[in-house]
């Protein structure tokens, strides 16, 4: 008995210990992700919108671990990239359209719960855990390491 409460317990601080270390990159990884699924980090063909440069830099960091936007042409035109862009898959007779604007709402809801369980997990942990100089330790290990491994 006395063996596996301590094993309980060991397990207990390793689970804690590396989800304040890994909740920046959560946090990270679920905004980016969000951003990506409305394609709010790219331009669309024959819109207007411009995506801001940080949206641009931070999508390239999730989708290519790097900060390194490269400087894309416009495509000769295509009606195939164009219905991909506007979020209607090519039909063929017999397939039915398939509309994205569903699952995208999901996938929106998936990003903000996990950043709402994600930031609630961290205030507990620093409520009730008594080591709060260690916490704050590895969740700013969790922030500068990746910074640092950005600049290799």
């Amino acid at each position: 008995m006395y063996g596996r409460r301590t094993f309980l317990i060991l397990f207990r601080k390793i689970h804690l210990y590396l989800g304040v270390f890994c909740a920046p990159a959560l946090l990270f990884f679920a905004f980016t992700g969000a951003l990506q699924t409305f394609s709010l980090h790219e331009t669309t063909r024959g819109s207007d919108y411009r995506p801001p440069h940080w949206a641009q830099v931070l999508a390239q960091l999730h989708k290519k671990q790097t900060i390194n936007v490269p400087q894309r042409k416009a495509p000769a035109g295509s009606s195939n990239t164009e219905a991909k862009q506007t979020g209607l898959a090519s039909t063929s007779e017999g397939m039915r359209t398939h509309h994205r604007l569903p699952m995208q709402i999901f996938f929106l809801v998936i990003s903000v719960g996990l950043m709402l369980s994600t930031l609630t997990g961290l205030y507990m942990t620093w409520v009730y855990e008594r080591n709060p100089v260690l916490l704050a330790a590895l969740f700013l290990a969790g922030i500068a390491i990746p910074l640092m491994l950005t600049m290799v």
